[in-house]
């Protein structure tokens, strides 16, 4: 048993025996202590809450329980009393113990399968454009949650919705057959992704152009939106898409192949993979089918210009359109039809969708409708709402052409990691090609730990240069200590020194020493609760500290050239343990390690 678990009981239990009230464990709060009395105390029960069943003030309630705490368990080997703080000291024994007696090997990770099945969608790029800065929060966070959830012992399942129809691919799709020229991405050397962004970066601008046209002549900017003669025409490209046109269905197929291939090359560039690929236009006309069948059932309605809408008052919200007038449908219907389709085939505990936080309405709105089309099990639905990725010079836009490739993005990354990586000295011994290797892992390793290192829910600036720094709470200062305590055992290895965590002989540990077990010890914890809140910032900020404070120990204190033997043992064990660790919270985060550097 957890010794904090223990504490807990014993706490719940010293109340029942001193003040007649019986509470649950879970009334209990045992934190870890504060940095300031880190040395003297190891965790801090709180006190305050229990100073109405014992009549007395917060330190002599505390000086009672802790007082319990002391006689009934031996693994504390003192206490104080802090302004109501109940602040406890564990005997140095019981943290060596925990060193000799835990297998490293898939340590903090579930061993116990859970039965509940776990749904998590994530990057559901658009076939009108490459994968953007944007998207590469998207795809790390949605791999990481669901790699963090399987630690845990979920069923998951990864699944990628790729929106590959409706008018933003026929603007791409009208804008090549307008200007192409017949071009492939074989005949101009370009990414397929890259080609067709291209295209559909050309219709926002020859579409701008017809819009001033029209207003130059009177027309209301409103108006001249709608009547401009490119947007007209990419709607009826799409109405003949929807009624099944040969021509537009053969252009269609034609350029989201070019797409695919391309998004497939970003995706293995970045470590990205999924159990599962679904395709917007293999979802739309079931949410259609399902839509008519509300209407049926009057749970949505049909209005004079043949469009259908859902009623969403009497839910605090607005009407919400279905499908057009002309018979398309939206956004909201096809999500309709993708939640079906993954209900009947996976029938989730949990179906999350990982998406911007500029879609919650959206996400509020489908929970609603399809609970109003008789699904009970929407409330499976989960929308793991992620901040906005800005740059220094400001938010990106697709249409305009002025966002931040993905795949430019991690070639540069991978450039500015060699370059800083030679200046610091750091590929002394390492051929070409292992050089280059370790270049793309520092530079990815940078790029990825930057973005999940911060709490999903909020904004970030992404500053490639600050990512990129070997100090501070970045991924090459974490990547560079795996390599540091790689070195470490490599020397012993070479000076025939063994190690072995049974051979652990040592009772007292320095301060040092033992705030690194601890942090060891708090892995799994760290691990459970970023299943919890889907965050796999807590991941990544567990594995800073953990590198910090090995790194301190480093420095201060001699490994190798210690006389005594069963301290050289320890001190090794507690190295390979730390290498461990930082080797799997950073697989969990899609971070490779290097062993030299």
């Amino acid at each position: 048993m957890l010794i904090e678990k223990m504490i807990a009981m014993k706490t719940a239990e010293a109340i029942c025996k001193l003040y007649a009230t019986e509470i649950g464990v879970d009334s209990v709060s045992v934190q870890k202590t504060i940095p300031l009395y880190r040395e003297s105390a190891d965790f801090t029960v709180v006190v305050f809450p229990f100073t109405k069943l014992s009549r007395k003030s917060p330190d002599l309630t505390g000086n009672e329980i802790g007082t319990y705490l002391q006689n009934e368990i031996e693994e504390i080997k003192s206490f104080n009393v802090v302004k109501g703080f109940l602040n406890v000291l564990i005997h140095d024994s019981y943290w060596s113990n925990f060193l000799r007696r835990t297998e490293s090997e898939n340590f903090g990770f579930s061993g116990e399968k859970k039965s509940q099945k776990i749904l998590v969608e994530y990057s559901s790029p658009n076939t009108n454009k490459p994968l953007h800065l944007g998207h590469i929060r998207n795809n790390l966070l949605g791999w990481s949650v669901a790699e963090i959830l399987k630690a845990n012992g979920y069923d998951v399942v990864k699944t990628n919705l790729v929106n590959n129809r409706g008018i933003h691919i026929c603007k791409s799709m009208l804008a090549w057959q307008r200007w192409g020229r017949g071009e492939t991405p074989e005949s101009t050397g370009m990414k397929g992704d890259k080609l067709v962004g291209r295209y559909y970066v050309l219709f926002d601008e020859k579409y701008k152009e017809e819009i001033k046209s029209l207003m130059d002549n009177g027309v209301s900017k409103e108006d001249a939106a709608k009547q401009a003669p490119l947007i007209v025409e990419a709607q009826e490209m799409l109405r003949k898409w929807e009624a099944g046109d040969a021509e537009t269905i053969s252009l269609w197929n034609t350029m989201n192949s070019w797409v695919y291939k391309g998004f497939d090359e970003t995706y293995k560039m970045l470590g990205i993979d999924f159990n599962q690929i679904q395709y917007e236009s293999e979802t739309y006309l079931l949410g259609k089918k399902i839509v008519e069948e509300g209407l049926a059932a009057n749970a949505v309605l049909r209005k004079d210009d043949g469009s259908v809408w859902a009623d969403l008052s009497a839910d605090g919200l607005d009407e919400k359109l279905l499908i057009r007038s002309d018979g398309t449908s939206v956004y909201m219907t096809q999500d309709i039809g993708t939640a079906q389709m993954r209900y009947d085939e996976h029938h989730p505990d949990k179906m999350i969708y990982v998406v911007g936080n500029e879609q919650n309405y959206h996400f509020d709105v489908l929970k609603i409708v399809l609970k109003k089309l008789g699904r009970n099990w929407a409330d499976s639905i989960f929308h793991l709402s992620y901040g906005m990725v800005d740059l220094p010079e400001g938010k990106m836009k697709s249409r305009e052409g002025t966002v931040v490739d993905a795949d430019d993005l991690m070639d540069e990354m991978t450039e500015t990691a060699g370059k800083t990586t030679e200046e610091l000295g750091k590929t002394e011994g390492l051929s070409k090609d292992e050089a280059t290797k370790l270049f793309r892992m520092i530079g990815l390793g940078a790029l990825k730990y930057f973005i999940l290192k911060v709490d999903p829910k909020k904004n970030m600036l992404f500053n490639p240069k600050e990512s990129i720094d070997f100090n501070g709470n970045t991924g090459p200062f974490i990547q560079y200590t795996h390599a540091r305590i790689c070195s470490v055992l490599n020397k012993a290895k070479d000076a025939a020194q063994t190690w072995t965590s049974t051979g652990i002989n040592i009772e007292t540990l320095l301060p040092k020493e033992k705030e690194i077990i601890k942090l060891l010890y708090e892995y799994p914890a760290v691990v459970k609760e970023a299943a919890a809140l889907f965050s796999p910032a807590l991941i990544a900020n567990y594995t800073y500290d953990l590198a910090k404070e090995y790194n301190g120990f480093y420095q201060e204190i001699p490994i190798l050239k210690e006389e005594n033997r069963d301290i050289v043992n320890m001190r090794l064990v507690l190295s390979e343990f730390t290498a461990s660790v930082i080797r799997s919270a950073m697989g969990l985060l899609g971070i490779e390690v290097p062993v030299r550097m």
